[in-house]
């Protein structure tokens, strides 16, 4: 994708890695579509850079997209604003001068997914397309700020609400998740539901968090590579054991995919920002126990598995798949 020229000095301080446990539950959980703003100003690919240009001085932003029919067509920054001023093209139409395939994020999208565009891209605003390819929102750095901090404060009232009793670890418990290809809108709900079920269990935080990133991007992988599959938990008093089966399409060459930077991801699955060739890899180096089985065109299945008293550590993990 063609990246768009405005650029932000605003980088959202937050890892979806290493943030703190109510923090990281609250990005995984929360949609983009839950953040985004709704309320969209754009333009018509045959409004005049000048029009945009007031538009945008009215409106106090920096970027307005253009579209026709609901459909995004393009973006124009206050970069090209300013170009369009230096250059003596200030009023060309917006559909030559307008930057082409800017980078967008779908509605169903987890924020934190919209976390790692904007630390990554250090855009401003980004456009927010439905599964229809329609636009239907805009996302900025102080979206999401301001839409945590209300949803934080939401989640230390509910926990100073939770009841103390029931200390230490309760027996046993299975927990099972169907993933669907391109699910994005359930992406990361396997992994909260784990987290949950083992903080219920009184379980170390620093277990809880290599178990999360096992999950998350065993999870995660299904969504963007297999036809879809399943994640189970089980839950046991010395033990968290991780099993991820999928129903195809496989991997060919298993020690390849093991290695951090090999992916097969499609050209649209790297569209979306996936495709770094680290989930496996992530999965591996959290795990005290890992094994992996897979044949082309029959899918894969992949075990890890987290010892409860085994503090390990979890250095070098990159987020995402």
């Amino acid at each position: 994708m063609t990246e768009s020229g405005e650029h932000s000095q605003e980088n959202i301080p937050l890892s979806t890695v290493d943030s703190p446990s109510v923090v990281l539950d609250l990005i995984y959980q929360l949609k983009v579509k839950e953040v985004m703003t709704t309320a969209v100003i754009s333009a018509k690919k045959t409004d005049t850079l000048r029009h945009i240009q007031a538009v945008m001085r009215e409106n106090h932003i920096s970027g307005l997209p253009v579209t026709e029919d609901s459909r995004l067509l393009g973006l124009v920054s206050i970069d090209d604003i300013v170009n369009a001023l230096d250059k003596g093209y200030i009023d060309a139409p917006a559909e030559e001068k307008m930057t082409l395939n800017p980078i967008v994020l779908e509605d169903d999208m987890p924020l934190s997914f919209a976390i790692s565009y904007l630390n990554k891209y250090s855009y401003g605003r980004y456009p927010v397309v439905s599964k229809n390819q329609e636009l239907v929102g805009i996302l900025t750095a102080k979206d999401v700020i301001g839409t945590l901090l209300v949803a934080m404060n939401r989640e230390v009232l509910r926990l100073e609400k939770i009841s103390q009793k029931n200390e230490g670890n309760v027996g046993f418990s299975e927990l099972e998740f169907a993933t669907a290809k391109f699910d994005f809108e359930l992406a990361g709900r396997a992994s909260t539901e784990i987290k949950k079920a083992l903080k219920k269990h009184n379980i170390d935080p620093q277990i809880i968090r290599r178990v999360a990133i096992a999950s998350y991007e065993l999870e995660i992988n299904q969504v963007v590579h297999s036809h879809g599959g399943t994640i189970s938990c089980s839950i046991q008093p010395d033990k968290v054991i991780i099993v991820a089966a999928d129903t195809g399409p496989g991997i060919g060459d298993v020690n390849k995919a093991l290695q951090e930077g090999w992916s097969t991801a499609t050209e649209r699955v790297r569209a979306l920002g996936f495709g770094a060739g680290m989930g496996l890899p992530n999965t591996k180096r959290v795990s005290d126990e890992f094994t992996i089985s897979s044949k082309s065109g029959e899918g894969t299945t992949v075990r890890s598995v987290v010892f409860i008293h085994s503090p390990k550590e979890e250095s070098g993990i990159s987020p995402l798949t």
